[in-house]
């Protein structure tokens, strides 16, 4: 029979809690991003967290993914989107998952529509930071 794992630190907050703090972690990152304070995006992330965005090098801590922020900006990614779907926790550790909309200015001044699916893990660490952030497109290959 599964029994939920619980400790003093797991009780200390309600699910719903939790959930409505990391959907607002969320929203406090797309308004990082979005206003080009890539640095307080990073601020997010654990020591060791991971950025790992499509066609670029996986970032490994806040200052990595501070540059890879700064990079997806300077490339035209714009008005991201968040949409949290679900949030799952036990104990110190939680998962995101959800959907996101993002702008990409492209170098002809059009801009190209990008949207797909993305899952985060988060871990307490006296506040709850990003250990892993993880996303990909739904749009079709180019060919």
């Amino acid at each position: 029979m599964y029994r939920s794992y619980s400790n003093s630190l797991a009780d200390s907050h309600s699910p719903m809690d939790v959930q409505s703090l990391i959907r607002n972690l969320a929203q406090d990152f797309v308004t990082a991003f979005n206003t080009g304070n890539y640095d307080q995006g990073a601020a997010l992330f654990a020591p060791d967290g991971a950025l790992m965005a499509p066609h670029y090098d996986l970032a490994y801590g806040p200052k990595a993914v501070e540059r890879l922020l700064r990079q997806l900006g300077d490339a035209g990614y714009q008005d991201l989107r968040l949409e949290t779907i679900r949030v799952e926790f036990s104990a110190d550790m939680a998962v995101e998952i959800g959907r996101y909309n993002v702008a990409i200015r492209q170098p002809d001044g059009t801009i190209q529509a990008d949207r797909g699916k993305y899952v985060r893990a988060w871990r307490r660490l006296g506040a709850w930071l990003i250990v892993a952030d993880s996303w990909s497109t739904n749009l079709p290959l180019a060919r």
